[in-house]
């Protein structure tokens, strides 16, 4: 008989547990084998080992699995009552001993059936195991110390197998099932390893007990329901060693991902989970359960729900959050500024606080309770347990924790259209025509009956006819605020059509209906953002997936991470890596999801013209330099793993003066020997050409332009370093030089980039006959000038007229080119309001005039954005509004050239 006494720093543990203190009496030789290890956490070998032997007969089996269940939780309860375990370490133990006692049983018994009936094949005569789904807490790895296991029964595919005793795979793997299940669930003299409940596979207790990964799709497309989404974000594939096949586990993770994961952002999933809890709560209240610290008002079940319904709103387009643990997913929603930290601190804290009572609750008689206790010497030991010197003491910190979670819990989940909108009437047409008259006058609406007929035109329609009923309920609650959201606007009216536009066209897609639904400010965003711009209506109905955006705090934050952004695409990029029409997709996404933040501030006037200009050519910039790596990928017959090959931008993109919709003007050189590169670098360009033009599923990055490489469209895609600068040295037109003094290096090779500045320098700065260079200029000018002047003497065109913006760029140019030459400053990238400072200060050109001249360029910069961003983009100014700034530029002109190109 053992007689190692017990370790009396183990007397807390044994004072709380009356499971531990009964378990050392009945097998007293576990307490020598505790005090050997129970310093240190369980690992998977201790728990192996006892397992590496053989079993007379599955009885022996059942006993040896019983065993190492007590042993280890022996353990567990010790380390955790002791305050050796930390929350993570305790379920991470629980988890551990499942996953060991799962695959063991599994081996074990697929290996008897096989030795009966030979291995279950797949349709290649491969042989096949059972994938085992853990779910619940036993796939997050968060298994509490008295949980029942949740298991969900997979096999790959349908088929015989191939033994003498031949069988259907669905015989086999039924039968395997079963004896899993028996290993582990059934109630032995030495207890169970685990309760087993199979309730969440398909059909559940109705549907068979395994089912093929076919069956499995199938059943997902036509029956998932969005409770089983919900318990599949935590589905693990627990097989390892010899169960485990690794390409059966991928085929299986393509059917469940795309059912629990949503493509799109997916805010139904809010009422959804709304609706599911309340089901929770209502059987709570039937039963009387207000103190059960799982279901119960501010429990751990609200944590997790909290937790999982950002994962499935957004973890179909966020890979990141297609992760398991709770407290894991609340970490990635601070990252991303989905939640605050205060918020994600005090739900941890609540978290671990409840987890620790849950498992003291269990640790009392090894039993799955969740309830306080009633009896005052149970809540002493509990308290007691829980470092607290009395009941009172610790309820108050539960009732705290309970009180913020649920704060936190009816902040997501509070529904904010209960009860009808008081202009729902108005929406749906139930007033009266002078009523609604009146209604409409009231909210600021200057054509009250306009709006009447519009909303007429709506409910008349065939869209709205045949949306489903879900659809249309939502449609109709986000409506009556479309109404209120317009009537707060500065022009009600219009705001009023472009949003019913709007709603129509996004009224089969429930998941937008629902974000508007649930985020009253978001809707307001919307209205704001129609009624200011009918550039940003047009956007948003063309990418309704932009609407997310309105959600985020960091909306109209202006100072942009450029490194984190494309950090942050980079690791977007590659969890869709060879994936070509998902990575076009992502550039696209993340592009318009910038530009609309962008819009927002520009909107908000939290941006200058400059400011908005240098964020979208960054924007510009960081795209080009993502693509380029992804399309040289492609090539199959690439002769580098780095190709020597260099974007170059001109024009506005050279410049740093993009505009929400500019072209980018580009040109692509390379250089290097190799004899595969002119072919290589050809097909590189070609295909950069089209990721960056194609219209795809999620629309369009840029138009392209690459006219101005070398011969234009005669000339060759992708020219080499010295064919571009022979070409400019002893064939370019003046117009080509003028051209070049707004380019610059992009994205690609540093080093050819380099060759491309030092050859763009070297023509700038080439010494030029100042009369031919004056008259070429003048002569260019000209030319512009009977292409596309307004000739109107009431109003001004910004870019062409005389005293407009080609002007100051041509003289800018002009200056650049004929005296860099003695002053190579003139030859930076700095744009034409510092080169003319510069010139001024220079002594080339009076520097009074200089100011002035760079002053209208900036003034016209900003009247030609306000217009591109109106219904009326092209529409000249009234001359009279920038007569000044007119003068000041022809001032420059005569200054510099004597005489007007039109003259």
């Amino acid at each position: 008989m053992d007689t190692t006494p017990i370790d009396p720093r183990w007397q807390r543990a044994l004072a709380h547990s009356r499971y531990l203190s009964n378990l050392l009496q009945a097998r007293p030789a576990l307490i020598a084998e505790l005090a050997a290890d129970w310093l240190r956490p369980l690992d998977e070998e201790m728990l192996r080992s006892p397992l590496n032997r053989p079993f007379a007969d599955d009885e022996a089996l059942k006993t040896g699995l019983r065993h190492l269940r007590q042993r280890a939780m022996a353990h567990i309860t010790l380390r955790d009552l002791c305050g050796l375990a930390p929350l993570a370490e305790v379920v991470e133990s629980m988890t551990l001993l499942a996953d060991v006692t799962t695959n063991f049983a599994l081996e074990h018994y697929h290996r008897q059936l096989a030795a009966t009936h030979g291995e279950p094949l797949d349709a290649r005569g491969r042989p096949q195991r059972m994938l085992v789904i853990g779910m619940g807490k036993l796939g997050g790895r968060e298994l509490n110390v008295s949980s029942d296991v949740d298991y969900i029964f997979i096999y790959p595919e349908e088929g015989d197998t191939a033994g003498p005793k031949s069988i259907e795979n669905y015989d086999f793997f039924t039968r395997l099932g079963k004896r899993v299940i028996q290993a582990l669930g059934d109630i032995t003299a030495d207890g169970q390893v685990f309760r087993v409940d199979m309730r969440l596979r398909p059909n559940g207790d109705s549907g068979p007990l395994v089912c093929s990964l076919d069956s499995l799709e199938n059943y997902f497309i036509t029956q998932g329901r969005e409770w089983e989404r919900y318990a599949w974000i935590k589905g693990r594939t627990m097989n390892t060693g010899v169960n485990l096949q690794p390409e059966w586990i991928e085929a299986m993770q393509k059917i469940a991902r795309p059912f629990v994961f949503r493509k799109y952002l997916d805010f139904g999933a809010i009422n959804a989970m709304r609706d599911l809890h309340a089901q929770i709560r209502r059987e709570v209240a039937r039963k009387d359960m207000a103190d059960h610290v799982k279901l119960g008002p501010g429990g751990i079940r609200e944590i997790e729900f909290m937790a999982q319904v950002f994962q499935l709103i957004r973890g179909g387009r966020d890979p990141g959050l297609q992760i398991r643990p709770t407290l894991s997913v609340l970490k990635q929603l601070v990252a991303r500024q989905l939640i605050p930290a205060e918020t994600e601190q005090e739900l941890r804290e609540a978290y671990v606080f409840l987890r620790r009572l849950e498992h003291r609750l269990q640790y009392v008689n090894d039993a799955q309770t969740h309830m306080l206790p009633s009896d005052p010497d149970e809540r002493q030991k509990i308290a007691a347990s829980m470092d607290f010197a009395d009941w009172p003491a610790m309820l108050a910190v539960l009732d705290a924790h309970r009180s913020k979670v649920s704060q936190h819990f009816e902040a997501i989940f509070s529904d904010p259209e209960a009860g009808d909108h008081p202009l729902t009437g108005l929406w749906l047409g139930q007033l009266d025509d002078d009523t609604a008259i009146e209604a409409f006058g009231n909210l600021g609406f200057r054509r009250p009956q306009d709006a009447i007929a519009r909303l007429a035109d709506l409910r008349a329609g065939s869209r709205y006819q045949q949306l489903p009923a879900s659809n249309r309920q939502r449609l109709d609650a986000v409506g009556p605020r479309l109404i209120e959201a317009a009537g707060q606007t500065s022009d009600p009216d219009t705001t009023l059509v472009r949003g019913i536009t709007f709603l129509e066209g996004i009224a089969r897609r429930g998941a937008y209906l629902a974000l508007l639904q649930q985020y009253p400010l978001a809707l307001k965003r919307v209205a704001d953002m129609m009624c200011a711009s009918t550039w940003a209506n047009e956007y948003l109905n063309r990418y309704p997936l932009l609407l997310d955006e309105l959600l985020d705090p960091r909306l109209y934050d202006s100072a942009t991470d450029w490194n984190g952004f494309r950090e942050q695409l980079r690791i977007s990029l590659a969890d869709h890596l060879d994936d070509t029409e998902r990575e076009m997709d992502i550039l696209r996404e993340v592009h318009h999801a910038q530009v609309f933040r962008l819009l927002a501030q520009d909107l908000a006037g939290l941006q200058t013209i400059e400011s908005l200009s240098d964020h979208l050519t960054e924007l510009a910039d960081s795209i080009v330099q993502e693509t380029l790596p992804l399309v040289w990928r492609k090539i199959k017959k690439r002769h580098c793993e780095t190709p020597k090959f260099a974007v170059i931008g001109y024009g506005k993109m050279g410049g740093k003066e993009l505009g929400y919709s500019s072209d980018l003007d580009l040109v692509y050189l390379y250089e290097d020997d190799d004899q595969d590169a002119q072919e290589n670098y050809t097909r590189l360009a070609q295909r950069m050409n089209t990721w960056l033009s194609s219209q795809t599923s999620a629309g369009i990055l840029f138009e392209t332009d690459l006219r101005l490489r070398p011969n234009g469209d005669a000339g060759l895609l992708a020219v080499t370093v010295d064919a571009f600068r022979d070409y400019l040295l002893n064939h370019a037109w003046t117009w080509e030089h003028q051209a070049l003094t707004r380019a610059r290096f992009c994205a690609g090779d540093k080093s050819v980039g380099a060759r491309f500045e030092a050859i763009r320098c070297e023509i700038l700065q080439q010494p030029r006959d100042l009369a031919k260079l004056h008259e070429e200029v003048i002569a260019m000018r000209r030319k512009m000038y009977d292409a596309h002047a307004s000739n109107s003497d009431s109003h001004f065109g910004l870019k062409h007229d005389p005293g407009g913006i080609i002007d100051v760029e041509f003289i800018v140019q002009y200056l650049v080119l004929g005296h860099a030459h003695r002053h190579p400053e003139l030859t930076g990238n700095l744009g034409n309001i510092a080169l003319l400072r510069i010139a001024g200060e220079l002594g080339l050109i009076e520097a009074e005039l200089a100011l002035a001249a760079g002053n209208a360029y900036r003034e016209y910069r900003r009247l030609q954005h306000i217009r591109r961003l109106s219904a009326t983009p092209k529409a000249p100014v009234a001359r009279e509004e920038v007569e000044k700034h007119i003068v000041a530029v022809d001032r420059l002109w005569r200054a510099v050239f004597g005489e007007r190109a039109e003259g």
